[in-house]
């Protein structure tokens, strides 16, 4: 008989937001009333429309598929040079970022990308994953069989746990043991959190010396506010020999439900081989595209290529101004309630503590059925989450504000 995947098995439950989705569900078709005044800030989807510099670039696309001169069929897997060129130049040589073109590599999002680089990097790692975590770095390693089982509070064995609280600011001290593979979120999903130049400098100076990889999401770069602040990991000396960076174009260009971001692989980054030599992820990385994948489709890389345009770059500042703007209501919602709260400055995520001892799930039920608003659990982001909910800020303003009243309210 065939034989399916045990380490499937291994995971916990269903993945968070499904289970979300699911709860949501039942009490709506239990509560008809109230499923008309539900209004969700749970999962981090975009609400509003995509900027109109997109729109029209992705439009022109649409018409040259439409002439036998312009169309285009099969892509590089690795993505269009023109966009390719747009992101090394626009995101990290503008900056002062030593990024070539052809280290970009264009895909369908970040998401994908956190759990698809596990095809080149060997099952022995020593893994290092922040708690509080974005679920796809843990379950990903579990259904590459780079663990073993849960126990009760949902830790696995064979990863070494970061823990991130109020106390440390969310950010993860180095630890005192060599790690292989660590990943990092900043600004952080789901705190919020960002790190300062000194800590990631830390992290890529520990890295250097033990030979480790950084698994650097900065998916949330855009929101960052504050002076001072990295954007990139490349920021930081060194980091271009023991990282490797995730974007995404769903959050700053609200590519959610047209889906591109884009990987950098330098060069210069080696790993080690299972006799100990050492060999360049770069041209893996690019098997592995070429080999398993055909690419984002021209039409949305054109939409891409728009975000960097000049009325691209004002649109897109204008929706990030949005739900920064939104994040400060509910956050001083959340404070006028008398909670603990953090994030919502740099990010689009605001943690909050959950009140009378609640668990995250309780509060979550009641925040459903009392105030019909649907939030994050932070026990589903892992054991240190647990006491904290995430409110996600990508909403319409109406909504956020009937939130933030509620919020009060209750």
């Amino acid at each position: 008989m065939v034989q399916l995947n045990d380490n499937y098995l291994k995971l916990k439950a269903g993945y968070l937001f499904p289970e979300i989705g699911r709860r949501v569900k039942v009490f709506c078709e239990a509560n008809p009333e109230a499923a008309r005044r539900v209004i969700r800030c749970g999962i981090g989807d975009v609400t509003e429309p995509l900027p109109p510099a997109v729109i029209a670039a992705m439009h022109h696309a649409v018409d040259e598929m439409a002439a036998r001169e312009t169309f285009r069929g099969y892509g590089p897997e690795q993505g269009y040079e023109f966009l390719r060129h747009a992101i090394a130049q626009n995101d990290y040589r503008d900056r002062g970022i030593d990024v070539a073109d052809d280290e970009i590599f264009v895909s369908d999002g970040s998401k994908c990308d956190c759990g698809n680089i596990l095809d080149i990097l060997g099952a022995g790692n020593r893994l290092g994953i922040t708690d509080p975590v974005y679920p796809v770095y843990v379950d990903t390693n579990v259904m590459a069989g780079h663990t073993g089982e849960a126990d009760a509070n949902g830790t696995y064995e064979g990863i070494h746990y970061l823990p991130c609280d109020a106390g440390n600011g969310f950010v993860p001290d180095v630890p005192a043991e060599a790690l292989d593979v660590v990943y990092l979120c900043f600004p952080n999903n789901p705190t919020g959190a960002t790190a300062t130049r000194a800590q990631l400098e830390a992290w890529v100076a520990y890295a250097l010396k033990n030979k480790s990889l950084l698994l650097f999401d900065a998916a949330y770069e855009a929101y960052i506010s504050e002076p001072g602040v990295p954007h990139s990991i490349y920021e930081i000396p060194g980091a271009r020999d023991c990282a490797i960076e995730f974007r995404s174009f769903s959050k700053n260009g609200g590519f959610t439900g047209t889906r591109c971001g884009f990987t950098v692989v330098p060069k210069t980054l080696l790993a080690s081989t299972a006799s100990g030599e050492c060999k360049p992820l770069h041209p893996l990385w690019n098997r592995r595209m070429s080999t398993k994948f055909n690419g984002v489709s021209y039409i949305v890389q054109r939409g891409a290529e728009a975000v960097y345009s000049p009325e691209g770059k004002a649109q897109v500042r204008a929706l990030i101004d949005h739900y920064m703007g939104n994040a400060a209501i509910l956050r001083t919602a959340a404070r006028e309630a008398g909670l603990p709260v953090f994030g919502g400055v740099n990010a689009p995520y605001i943690w909050v503590g959950t009140p009378r001892g609640l668990t995250s799930w309780e509060l979550f039920d009641e925040m459903l059925t009392r105030a019909n608003v649907v939030i994050t659990p932070g026990s589903g982001f892992g054991a240190k989450g647990e006491g904290y909910f995430r409110i996600s800020a990508f909403n319409s303003r109406e909504n956020v504000e009937e939130v933030a009243r509620r919020i009060r309210t209750l």
